[in-house]
C-alpha cells in the first residue's frame, strides 16, 4: 500500500511537471474506458448518458453567462488593437492556414483526421488556461480576460459557419440551418439568460467558480466517454494504427508553434508592449476544449466517428497546456514575471 501510495506521488509529481493535469489524465482515462465498456455509452433514452451530457452542455453555458459581466466586458473595449489581433487569429488565421494545408496535403485517407484538425482551427480560446498563462508569464490579465470570453461568445456563431464550409463538401453531411437552431436553444439562450441574471447571481457564481469548474469537467468527461463509446462501438479507430496517432500529435503541436511564431511576429509588427504580446500569443494560439466538446453534441450529434473527430482536438489541448506552460514559465523567470496565480 505504502509503495502504491509512493508510486502515485510520483507520477503526479512528473506528471504535473509535464504540464499533464488531473483532467488530462482523466480524459485518456474516459477513452480506454469505452474502449473496454461501450455499451452504456451508446444507449439512447431521455437519461441516457448521452442525453444527459445534453443537459450538462446547456447548464455550462448557463454558469458561464453567469459569470460574464457586462461591466467588465464594457472596460475591456478601450485595447482593440489587441483585441483584434487576438480574434482574428482565433477565427481568421487558423481557420485559413488549416484550409491552405488541407489544399497543399489533401485528406490521403485521413478524412476524419483532417475535419478534426479543422474543427479544431474553427474553434474559440480557451478561457481559464489562457488567463492561467498570461498571469504566470506576467501579461496583460484584465485583456485575457476579456479576449477570451468575447471569443467564447463569437464563437457560438463563427464555428459552426466555418464548419459548414468544409463539412457540406465532405462526406459527414451538414445541415446550417438545423445546427444554428440547436444552437440557439441549447447554448446561446442559456448564455443569454445567465447574463441576464449576472446581476443577482454573479457574485454567488464567483465564489463557487472552482465547483463549477468541476461541473463544467465532469461534463465534458461524460461527451468524451459517450462520443468514444459510438466509435469503438462502429471500429472507427481499426483502421488508424499508433503511428497515425503519433504522427497526429507530431502535427498537432507543430500547429501550435506554427500559429505562435506568426503572431509573436503580428505583435512585433503592431509594437505591442511585452504585456500585450504575452496576451496576444497565449489568447491567440489556445484553442477550447469546453466548447469544443460541449458543441460537437450539436455539430456531430449522430456521428459514430465523433470519437475520432474529436481526438485531434484533445490532443492539441493537452499538448497546447504543455508547451504553454513551459513558454509561460521561461517569460517569467526572464523578465521577472509573477510566478504567483490567484
Amino acid at each position: 500500500m505504502v509503495k502504491i501510495v509512493v508510486f502515485w506521488k510520483g507520477f503526479r509529481s512528473l506528471a504535473l511537471k509535464a504540464g499533464l493535469d488531473w483532467f488530462i489524465l482523466a480524459i485518456i482515462g474516459m477513452i480506454i474506458l469505452a474502449s473496454i465498456w461501450p455499451s452504456i455509452g451508446i444507449q439512447k433514452g431521455l437519461f441516457s448518458l448521452k442525453s444527459i451530457a445534453g443537459y450538462g452542455v446547456s447548464l455550462i453555458f448557463f454558469f458561464y453567462g453567469l459569470r460574464l459581466s457586462p461591466e467588465k466586458l464594457r472596460e475591456g473595449l478601450s485595447n482593440w488593437r489587441l483585441h483584434t489581433v487576438v480574434q482574428l487569429s482565433t477565427f481568421v488565421l487558423f481557420p485559413v492556414l488549416m484550409l491552405v494545408l488541407m489544399k497543399l496535403f489533401g485528406t490521403n485517407g485521413n478524412e476524419l483526421f483532417w475535419l478534426g484538425a479543422f474543427y479544431i482551427a474553427a474553434l474559440p480560446s480557451t478561457v481559464s488556461s489562457s488567463v492561467v498563462m498570461v498571469s504566470i508569464a506576467g501579461g496583460n490579465i484584465p485583456a485575457a480576460i476579456f479576449n477570451a470570453s468575447i471569443s467564447a461568445l463569437i464563437g457560438v456563431f463563427i464555428t459552426p459557419l466555418w464548419m459548414g464550409i468544409v463539412l457540406a463538401t465532405s462526406s459527414q453531411g451538414f445541415d446550417l440551418t438545423d445546427v444554428v437552431i440547436k444552437l440557439i436553444i441549447q447554448v446561446l439562450v442559456p448564455v443569454l439568460l445567465g447574463i441576464f441574471l449576472h446581476f443577482k447571481f454573479g457574485a454567488f457564481a464567483d465564489k463557487h467558480r472552482k465547483k463549477m469548474r468541476y461541473f463544467d469537467q465532469s461534463v465534458i468527461l461524460l461527451i468524451i466517454y459517450t462520443a468514444f463509446c459510438e466509435s469503438f462501438a462502429k471500429n472507427m479507430f481499426s483502421e488508424h494504427s499508433v503511428s497515425d496517432i503519433l504522427i497526429l500529435g507530431l502535427c498537432m503541436i507543430a500547429l501550435f508553434f506554427f500559429v505562435y511564431g506568426i503572431i509573436s511576429v503580428i505583435s512585433r509588427f503592431m509594437r505591442f508592449n511585452r504585456e500585450d504580446s504575452i496576451t496576444a500569443v497565449f489568447c491567440g494560439s489556445k484553442k477550447s476544449l469546453i466548447h469544443g466538446t460541449v458543441m460537437s453534441k450539436v455539430l456531430f450529434p449522430n456521428a459514430a466517428a465523433a470519437g475520432i473527430i474529436l481526438l485531434p482536438l484533445m490532443m492539441y489541448h493537452a499538448l497546447q497546456l504543455m508547451a504553454a506552460s513551459i513558454i509561460a514559465q521561461s517569460m517569467a523567470r526572464k523578465e521577472g514575471g509573477n510566478l504567483k496565480i490567484d
